[in-house]
């Protein structure tokens, strides 16, 4: 499978290491990117072929990530578009996989001049250590070929969730695109009050750490409810107890859930916004 990068970024770097690591295909790897310097280390760190601007390497690749800023995505697709235009007429056009949030599939099929053959996906940012997750959905042009191909690009940097309607793209994004932010902010708040409580930033640091990744990982592995697994830490009376207790009180839930829905409202609104012509 020879597959080209459009934007050497953070994310295209990480499925680069991931799809070396995991499926030998570093030499089968080009990589776009204006920046010399990105591409230079991408070829010396993971052997890929480099280029500073979409050439006809490109469209000799059985799968374009998009991995450009979204603001970036309409002059990508516009320089893109001639290439798949000659390759459509030759019955050999590759799968375009966007990795991009906000850009509608039928928005980016229309700056591609009606390409069919488009999976947008929403990763997140444990994929820069290949523990992410990505949800996933396929337009009615791509085939179960390319499907696979796209399922496999992606499960280089963890795991993979397809949906049927691309509406739900929204929630994956409020959901895990975002949701690494949310852990980050409930891990400060433990950091901050062990520190207010006495202990040092490094240790409440830690201990906040090993907590969430412990519970996190106690929860993949067990067969109970979440519901199940937070009941039986909450002894009624005892100190797991007043600390919910106290949150139920202050309304963390549901501010959790209102924020979530923030952040796919947003979504969708990026999309329109983006999308505009």
């Amino acid at each position: 499978m020879k597959i080209a990068f459009i934007g050497g970024g953070n994310m295209a770097t990480a499925l680069i290491a991931g799809l070396v690591k995991n499926l030998g295909a570093g030499a089968q790897v080009h990589v776009v990117d204006p920046n010399a310097d990105a591409r230079e280390k991408l070829a010396a760190q993971y052997g890929a072929a480099t280029s500073a601007s979409i050439d006809a390497a490109v469209g000799a690749c059985d799968v374009i990530v998009l991995a450009v800023k979204p603001q970036q995505m309409r002059d990508v697709a516009a320089a893109l578009a001639p290439q798949l235009a000659q390759l459509t007429q030759l019955n050999n056009g590759p799968l375009v996989l966007s990795i991009a949030a906000g850009i509608r599939s039928v928005d980016l099929s229309r700056w591609l001049g009606g390409y069919g053959a488009i999976v947008r996906t929403m990763p997140n940012t444990p994929a820069l250590i290949g523990m992410g997750i990505t949800g996933m959905v396929a337009t009615s042009g791509v085939s179960g070929a390319q499907r696979a191909a796209a399922d496999s690009v992606m499960r280089a940097v963890g795991e993979t969730v397809w949906l049927d309607d691309e509406a739900l793209i929204d929630p994956v994004t409020a959901v895990s695109g975002s949701g690494p932010a949310y852990v980050f902010y409930f891990l400060e708040a433990m950091q901050a009050a062990a520190v207010e409580m006495g202990l040092s930033a490094e240790q409440g640091k830690a201990l906040a750490l090993a907590t969430f990744a412990g519970a996190a990982e106690l929860a993949t592995q067990s067969s109970e409810s979440l519901e199940v697994l937070r009941q039986r830490v909450t002894s009624k009376g005892g100190t797991t107890h007043a600390a919910i207790t106290s949150m139920e009180a202050a309304g963390v839930k549901p501010a959790i859930m209102a924020a979530m829905r923030a952040a796919a409202a947003r979504g969708r609104e990026l999309g329109e916004e983006l999308g505009a012509d």
